[in-house]
């Protein structure tokens, strides 16, 4: 993808804030133990991410990355980070990233915001934190303990001499209404914007007003399909702008109901394990930056193919007929497990509940269930098996 393509290589490759970017410059040429760390704040796509990677390789040094799920609570931040502010000398020359830290309340804060700021007001490392927005009362007693830096949506003038010179390197043009389009669509993101005019050269045009950003599951998986190249296929990927989980059960789902032969839906299947496998590398390790791999992917299930059409659920129909009259103690059931697993209640009924029914049958999980539930189980666990 162009994004990643031409992905700056130094601070000086990027386009807009040149002011912020030179105070983060500063900063680090300025920096000693008990320096306040830097917030940067703005909008999403515009390079908080990587000016903060990028000014880091130029002095010097190794990032730990961190997003505002790794800082919830007190006991996953000493976990992380004790040992880098401890052992400085034998970590090497540790800098610490903490993106998306307006987050940090909202998913669930036991201790983790007042713990990151007592290491905030006595930093022995540099300490840089990104977030959109700063505006949250939440975020007062962080503000205190750091330097703000303000990062705005770039100027369409300099969008356009930006994507200008990447469609130059690429020997190719976009009509004047399609670069107002992709400039206008993205509102400032640079990614955004790379995205789209990427797709437009490629020939993807939705056959909705929708933007590329807004494309739903539906219209995404059926569009896939329907593509007459690769790369609108990859296009439509992107166009999904939508819970990776739930892209990976979407073509899950279609693929499994789907009249494909043994072959096919064998190779399908194997592109849709390796996906699966990536995100739970990412769950696990909070590498949030491995998800640009997951369109790479996923590109690969591409083939102009009309067995293929979105299919959301993936249950045989007796047992979904059974669900649907059901459906009051499977809201419940889903929306406990659901909170469990951290995906939606339509994602679990999905993917997760087939295996539930299953591990309840054979007595290897236990459940406070009614009877009825049980019943269910019971008469229709064959047919998941």
């Amino acid at each position: 993808m162009w994004s990643e393509k031409y992905r700056p290589q130094i601070v000086s490759d990027m386009v807009g804030n040149e002011e912020s970017r030179a105070a983060i410059t500063e900063w680090f040429v300025k920096w000693k133990k008990g320096t306040k760390p830097l917030l940067l704040v703005g909008p999403p796509g515009i390079g908080k991410t990587t000016v903060a990677y990028l000014a880091a390789k130029r002095f010097g040094y190794d990032v730990i990355g961190l997003n505002a799920s790794d800082v919830r609570s007190k006991s996953r931040i000493n976990e992380i980070l004790t040992p880098v502010l401890a052992n400085v000398s034998v970590m090497g020359t540790p800098m610490i990233f903490v993106d998306e830290v307006d987050g940090i309340h909202g998913r669930g804060d036991y201790g983790g915001a007042s713990a990151l700021v007592d290491i905030l007001k006595e930093p022995t490392v540099p300490i840089l934190l990104a977030a959109n927005s700063d505006t949250s009362d939440k975020m007062k007693s962080i503000k205190k303990a750091v330097k703000t830096v303000e990062f705005r949506k770039i100027p369409p003038r300099l969008l356009r001499v930006y994507l200008d010179n990447i469609l130059k390197k690429q020997n190719t043009k976009l009509s004047p209404g399609a670069l107002v389009k992709a400039i206008d669509k993205s509102k400032g993101d640079v990614r955004s914007m790379i995205n789209l005019a990427q797709s437009l050269v490629t020939g993807f045009n939705p056959q909705t007003e929708k933007s590329f950003e807004n494309i739903n599951v539906e219209d995404g998986v059926n569009a896939f399909f329907k593509a007459n190249s690769i790369e609108e296929a990859r296009g439509v990927l992107y166009a999904m702008q939508i819970d990776p989980r739930e892209k990976i059960s979407a073509f899950y789902s279609s693929i499994i109901t789907s009249g494909l032969d043994n072959s096919t839906m064998a190779k399908h299947l194997e592109i849709i394990s390796n996906a699966d496998m990536l995100f739970g590398r990412i769950m696990k390790t909070q590498n949030w930056r491995l998800l640009r791999y997951l369109n790479d992917i996923l590109v690969k299930l591409y083939q102009n193919d009309d067995r293929i059409r979105y299919t959301q659920y993936n249950l045989s129909w007796p047992l979904l007929n059974r669900v649907r009259w059901d459906g009051a103690k499977i809201k419940s059931l889903s929306s406990v497990m659901a909170r469990k697993l951290h995906q939606s209640s339509s994602s679990f009924v999905t993917s997760c509940l087939p295996f539930v029914l299953f591990c309840i049958k054979n007595k290897t999980l236990q459940l406070d269930l009614e009877e009825t539930f049980g019943d269910i189980i019971d008469k229709e666990i064959g047919l998941t098996r």
